[in-house]
Parts: structure tokens; C-alpha cells; sequence
């Protein structure tokens, strides 16, 4: 498949954050999974940011927050030996901050893996501050494991895509969808004039619109269905009022939802697009964001 940039792996190490959460000890289990599954290492990372406090703690303060830490990491791995007992699984306890610290650890091939939320913040917060930061800033691929009740297998993928700079997007996903044995189910959602209303039927301009839009989809997913021959690929371009709610929507249906991370130039607001930012704090399956060349 044609690429304007460097290819993105996900058959590489993962790398996963904890703090002793609920949210990252979900994000340690899916780690584990997703290590098993491609055969290799585990390393299990907590940040402890005693780095940038040092002006605040004593020495016996730092010592007491790194048992702490290393406590968790100790039963951190052992629940990923227990769920795959196969492959290596390393802990690795660091001073500095979240994303610095997996960024550290993570190799050039490595996935990253971030619960939705951490000890620290605002419990109303679907996403907490660090794995938004982490998403933000990674040239890595980085998976971002939502909170709620564990949902039995849906042998989806579903890969949200919009023009031909998804094509990498759309190739990871149909990595991970044929390693899994599952469907992927490409979807291009789109807004046209969503101010309008039910007029925008009236206009003889969005049936042609809907052609080209469908068309490109079809132009995007054609060489996954040369590359990969075995795979069941379904591809959906829907017209609606918001891409942000048709995206969520349709994770209630899917393993995973592999999305494009855009990240905008300037420096007001968050640094990820506002779909993408979106999906992070709603969707319903583990979100899997691929960065964008």
C-alpha cells in the first residue's frame, strides 16, 4: 500500500502505564492480551513524577512513594503472567512524568497502552489528563482502554476513516482485525451543511456528493482487500449531523476503533482534533490511535 510516510507497526513490544487503578489495572489486562497475541514482551511502567517534586519531598517521602509503586508494579505483572504466561513481562519504576516516562521506555516498533482515567483528577473526567497527554504527544501508536463492565468479543474492528491520509490508518486496522480473526468494518461518516436540516435533500448536489464520498471510501479500502485476501472487510459512508456521534455510535458494535491521530497546529484548546478528542472520552471499546505522518 502506497505511504507518504514511514510505516506504523503493531507488531511490536507494548508498553503499559499503571497506578494501581481500576482503570490501568483494565488497561494492564488489555496489554496483556494484545502482547499475547502478537508474541511478544510486556513492560509495565509507573510514573511516579517525583522528578519535578523533589523541592517538596524528603528523601523517606520518595522512598515511601516508591514502595508504593513498586508494590503495584509487582502485582501489576503478576496478573500478566497469569493472563500470559508466555511472554516476558519487565516492570520499570520512573521518576519523571507519565508521558515522558512511557515514551522513555517504549522502543521505536512499541505500542503504548493508557487506562482512561488514574488515581489523580477528577472522577468526572472520562479521560484523565495524562492519557490525554499521551495521546497527544506520542509518534507511536497508542491504545486508550475506556472504563465500564468487560463486554464479550464482537469480532469487530471498526476503522474510522475520511480521505487518503488514512490510508495508514486503515492499514493498522486491518492488521489488528486479521490477527484477531475478526471483521473489519470501515466507516466514513461526513457532515454536509448540518446547519440545514431536512433541506439539504432537496439539493440536487448531495446525491452526487454521496457517490464521490462512497467512491473514495471504496478507493481507500481497495488495497487492504488486495493485501489481505483472507479478510472480511465491510465499508459503511454514512451522511450525518455529527461524525463525533456516528463514530461513538457504532463502537457499542466493535472490539476496537482504530482512528487517525490528527493533532491540530496551533496552540489554543487541546491538541487533538475535535473528533478524535471525542472518541477518546465516549467510545464504548478500546480506542486505538494511530499517528499520522
Amino acid at each position: 500500500m502506497d505511504s507518504t510516510g514511514p510505516s506504523v507497526t503493531v507488531t511490536g513490544p507494548v508498553v503499559v502505564g499503571t497506578d494501581g487503578s481500576d482503570h490501568a489495572t483494565r488497561a494492564v489486562r488489555w496489554a496483556a492480551g494484545e502482547a499475547a497475541g502478537r508474541g511478544r514482551p510486556l513492560r509495565i511502567v509507573y510514573a511516579t513524577g517525583t522528578s519535578h517534586g523533589g523541592l517538596y519531598l524528603s528523601p523517606q517521602d520518595i522512598r515511601q512513594i516508591d514502595e508504593f509503586a513498586e508494590g503495584v508494579l509487582e502485582k501489576a505483572a503478576a496478573l500478566a503472567r497469569r493472563l500470559a504466561p508466555d511472554i516476558p513481562v519487565t516492570t520499570a519504576l520512573c521518576e519523571d512524568e507519565t508521558t515522558p516516562s512511557l515514551l522513555g521506555e517504549a522502543g521505536p516498533d512499541a505500542t503504548i497502552v493508557v487506562g482512561s482515567r488514574g488515581r489523580g483528577g477528577f472522577a468526572s473526567l472520562l479521560v484523565g489528563s495524562d492519557s490525554l497527554r499521551v495521546a497527544a504527544r506520542s509518534p507511536l501508536p497508542v491504545v486508550v482502554v475506556p472504563s465500564g463492565d468487560d463486554r464479550d468479543p464482537a469480532g469487530v474492528v471498526l476503522a474510522a476513516v475520511r480521505d487518503e491520509h488514512d490510508r495508514e490508518t486503515l492499514r493498522v486496522a486491518a492488521a489488528l482485525a486479521a490477527r484477531r480473526g475478526a471483521t473489519l468494518d470501515v466507516l466514513n461518516a461526513w457532515v454536509f451543511l448540518e446547519n440545514m436540516g431536512s433541506m439539504v435533500t432537496m439539493l440536487d448536489g448531495v446525491d452526487r456528493l454521496t457517490d464521490e464520498r462512497a467512491s473514495e471510501t471504496a478507493r481507500l479500502v481497495a488495497p487492504v482487500r488486495e493485501e489481505f485476501l483472507d479478510l472480511a472487510v465491510t465499508e459503511h459512508t454514512v451522511r450525518t449531523g455529527s461524525v463525533s456521534e456516528a463514530l461513538v455510535t457504532a463502537t457499542a458494535d466493535a472490539d476496537m476503533i482504530v482512528i487517525g491521530s490528527r493533532r491540530r497546529s496551533h496552540p489554543i484548546g487541546s491538541p487533538l482534533g475535535r473528533v478524535t478528542h471525542a472518541v477518546l472520552h465516549h467510545a464504548q471499546c478500546p480506542v486505538v490511535l494511530v499517528p499520522h505522518a
